[in-house]
């Protein structure tokens, strides 16, 4: 009786464990949701929205995307910044073209022709893997930027090239302050990020980790690959088209391919490095690291009275050291470093 009891008590006490722990994520995430909501449109100032909230929600987006393919479905890529370019431009082309159209469903639109070009580009993933299907996804990225400055028609035959995005307006209402971006970009993010997070905790979240740990058992016991793989192409790139949608509108207020280079592809790649591949919170920490880095290392640059050439060059020094670092000691990033300081501060002061 004794012994039942006692099992009984340690499952309950395990279950207790299992529970509270889901209960405080979940009041740590309304509290955070009241505070960006609620309190920071009342604190922040222009300049903090436009030149960091706004690119950190945009980026947390597109690292997110990128995240889906290569972090659950294990996919290589470096053509995000290509994406985030088609989204832009079928979203101001839908915009354009067709009168009365609601913005936010251009934006859907955008999405949707960003994962069309992400099914017609993953297509080679099915016969190659690792190094080479980067180097079939780096080709997107010329593909797709040479695209958009020679065919005029996607620029509306702009003699520069760079065109001003249309005025946001949603239901008559004008999106045209740095606070209304930011709380529509807001809205945008937190609704993908709860898909993204019901997603990869479904059937087709465990289909990709399943093809992403061995292609070959999972197409064994069932799994169908060809459609895995399109499917973590498409939903990948949608959440990039949306991105890159919202960066043209939000935050350049231009729509130009430069904007897009290899470069944000490669700064993309860089934020689910060191936030977390894998892991939906790390896209938001890699975000968060690589928008405020190079500004605290500007503020450091001057208050050592660096020389031009190295304040220069730190920022890249700093990148470049970081990567190495997350790579060797911790391969998972900034998420899984948080939860094991989260764990140890729950049994803090007493450890056992």
């Amino acid at each position: 009786m004794f012994y039942r009891e006692a099992g009984q008590f340690k499952s309950s006490y395990a279950e207790d464990n299992q529970i509270f722990p889901i209960r405080q994520d979940r009041i740590a995430m309304a509290v955070l949701l009241a505070l960006a909501f609620l309190v920071v449109p009342l604190i922040a100032s222009p300049y903090t929205f436009s030149a960091i909230l706004i690119p950190f929600l945009i980026f947390s987006l597109a690292a997110l995307g990128l995240n889906i393919l290569t972090g659950y479905a294990g996919q290589l890529s470096l053509g995000s910044a290509a994406f985030m370019a088609v989204g832009a431009f079928a979203s101001y082309n839908f915009i354009l073209r067709i009168p009365g159209i609601p913005l936010l469903l251009g934006f859907v639109l955008g999405g949707l022709s960003a994962a069309m070009v992400g099914i017609a580009f993953g297509l080679p993933s099915l016969r190659i893997r690792g190094f080479y299907l980067a180097a079939a996804t780096l080709a997107t990225q010329f593909f797709v930027v040479w695209c958009l400055t020679k065919i005029q028609w996607f620029t509306n035959y702009s003699s520069s090239g760079v065109i001003t995005a249309q005025e946001m307006l949603i239901w008559g209402y004008s999106i045209n302050t740095p606070v209304k971006k930011y709380l529509l970009t807001l809205s945008i993010v937190c609704v993908m990020a709860v898909l993204a997070k019901n997603m990869v905790r479904s059937n087709v979240g465990r289909s990709w980790m399943a093809v992403r740990d061995m292609d070959v058992a999972a197409e064994v016991i069932g799994f169908r690959l060809m459609r895995t793989k399109l499917l973590a192409f498409a939903v990948s790139s949608f959440y990039c088209g949306i991105a890159g949608a919202l960066y043209a509108y939000a935050y350049l207020g231009t729509v130009e391919p430069e904007a897009y280079n290899l470069d944000l592809s490669f700064r993309i790649l860089f934020m689910i490095i060191i936030g977390g591949v894998g892991s939906i919170l790390g896209s938001f920490l890699g975000s968060a690291f690589i928008i405020l880095l190079p500004i605290g290392l500007n503020l450091l640059a001057h208050a050592l009275s660096l020389p031009t050439n190295v304040a220069s060059n730190l920022e890249l020094m700093v990148f470049g050291a970081l990567i190495i670092f997350f790579l060797i000691v911790e391969p998972h990033g900034l998420a899984r470093l948080w939860q094991i300081t989260k764990e140890k501060l729950r049994l803090w002061p007493f450890p056992h």
